[in-house]
């Protein structure tokens, strides 16, 4: 499998395309699950590709140093090949490995992480961990639907964009999302075709709580709208959450905009009912539709667990999370340790992470405070040496970054001597460029050991690469 994609060839013009399909051997395949071949010595990327299939290849673009392909006919298939679940693959932008069986999705991506981190860090874990797998289908409790108003289309399309194209996927069913939201999809396109800003309505955010005890899955469904609503789309959107049991929300602007019309029953001054529990902790975490939490509750809940298993956390230690979020890893962290510290750029999320703290201050080691648990805001893209030692002693870190990494800090962490350094820190990431930068700057420059890594297969069906590793001083 190859991660070093565009630099394979001198060409100085693109070819034409040819009009018939082409004979092409799939040799790997890509970060984006493309299937990689060679044709006149150029780079060919085939969409649907397997590693080790004969195929026959229609080329729909041509550049000089390489060649996108799609597949015209399969002459000898991978074993692992399997027909994809949707009636929309293909075509839907939403998933990209549906044709390819679970096994071999998950080995794709615990080999991506591990020649992305050799690759680009020159970091090889002493151990790969076994990945953390769960849900497959139903799983994406969180998604961002397009909505396109197009006449010529037959009217309001809703799914996610095609591949690689600001279109929208029309989409009537959805695997991927949970069952309570998939049988809505015929209904929001008639509902979003009754409103007079059906035009002016580009988006649909999907929510869904995670609970032991009803409601189990609570919904909330997010209409951004780029005009004001009239009285008569008001009252159609809160009788549609009536009738369907979920919670309706307006975004007039940005995520802070977000308010709710009407609860699941219908009422207008309800509150929201989505959070997420985690029974190992005793910790119940309530949120707003449009915070950030992760869209596999199943994996978060075994992501949480092996990431406090790996950080090891006793009563005596004072425990750091960067990149703290609502406090999804902090929380956990704070019933085996005596203080935890969650360090958050989004003022609302660390406003938030304290709201929480106090409603779970039972399951707690200390209670929220000076002594327990404590939200800071802080620019961790900007972090420095002084930002460290602001902290005071840190026994434990856990940094969990966007896709971007954590550059600053990880500066921070390969320059500290042996004595400031916490015993151990266990990095969680959602992108294995960023985080194969990240430590090989700790192992190269500041001698840090990762002492394990593996996968966590967090979006089923897609490329998405998550994953942990756990480092020690």
């Amino acid at each position: 499998m190859s991660n070093t994609l565009l630099e394979t060839s001198g060409r100085p013009s693109a070819s034409a395309v040819p009009a018939e399909p082409v004979r092409c051997h799939i040799e790997s395949v890509d970060l984006d699950g493309q299937g990689i071949a060679h044709r006149d010595g150029k780079v060919v990327f085939v969409q649907g590709g397997l590693p080790g299939e004969e195929i026959e290849a229609r080329l729909v673009r041509s550049k000089p140093r390489y060649d996108v392909a799609e597949i015209a006919a399969i002459r000898r298939p991978n074993p692992n090949r399997v027909a994809p679940r949707c009636p929309h693959y293909g075509t839907c932008g939403g998933c990209n490995l549906q044709h390819a069986d679970l096994r071999a999705q998950v080995a794709f991506k615990q080999r991506v992480l591990e020649d992305t981190l050799w690759h680009l860090g020159r970091v090889r874990p002493a151990q790969m961990l076994a990945p953390i797998e769960g849900p497959t289908w139903g799983y994406r409790f969180r998604a961002r639907l397009a909505v396109r108003d197009v006449p010529s289309r037959g009217g309001v399309l809703i799914g996610f964009h095609e591949k690689k194209s600001s279109y929208v996927a029309d989409l009537d069913e959805c695997s991927v999302l949970p069952a309570q939201v998939s049988v809505l999809l015929p209904a929001l396109k008639a509902l979003v075709e009754s409103l007079s800003i059906r035009n002016r309505m580009p988006q649909i955010e999907v929510a869904v709580g995670d609970c032991q005890r009803p409601p189990r899955h609570p919904l909330a469904l997010v209409f951004r709208t780029l005009l004001p609503l009239s009285g008569k789309d008001r009252n159609r959107l809160i009788a549609f959450g009536r009738e369907h049991g979920a919670e309706i929300w307006q975004q007039p602007g940005g995520p802070d905009t977000a308010r709710l019309l009407c609860d699941a029953e219908g009422r207008t001054d309800g509150t929201s009912a989505l959070a997420y529990e985690l029974p190992e902790f005793g910790i119940r975490i309530p949120f707003g539709p449009t915070d950030f939490t992760q869209v596999n509750a199943g994996i978060n809940r075994q992501l949480l667990s092996r990431a406090v298993q790996m950080l090891d956390p006793r009563p005596e230690h004072r425990v750091v999370d960067l990149f703290c979020g609502l406090g999804n890893f902090t929380l956990p962290l704070a019933t085996r340790a005596r203080q935890v510290i969650g360090v958050e750029g989004v003022k609302a999320l660390v406003e938030r992470g304290r709201q929480n703290a106090l409603a779970n201050r039972h399951a707690l080691l200390a209670p929220p405070g000076n002594d327990g648990v404590q939200f800071r805001v802080a620019n961790l893209f900007e972090f420095d040496r002084a930002a460290w030692q602001a902290l005071g002693r840190v026994d434990r870190l856990l940094i969990d970054p966007p896709r971007d990494g954590a550059l600053a800090v990880a500066r921070v962490l390969a320059a500290l001597p042996p004595e400031q350094r916490p015993a151990r820190m266990v990095y969680v990431s959602c992108n294995p460029a960023t985080l194969a930068r990240d430590l090989g700057l700790m192992v190269n420059e500041g001698k840090w050991r990762v002492r394990m890594a593996g996968v966590a297969n967090m979006f089923p069906h897609t490329a998405h690469v998550e994953s942990i590793a756990l480092l020690e001083a």
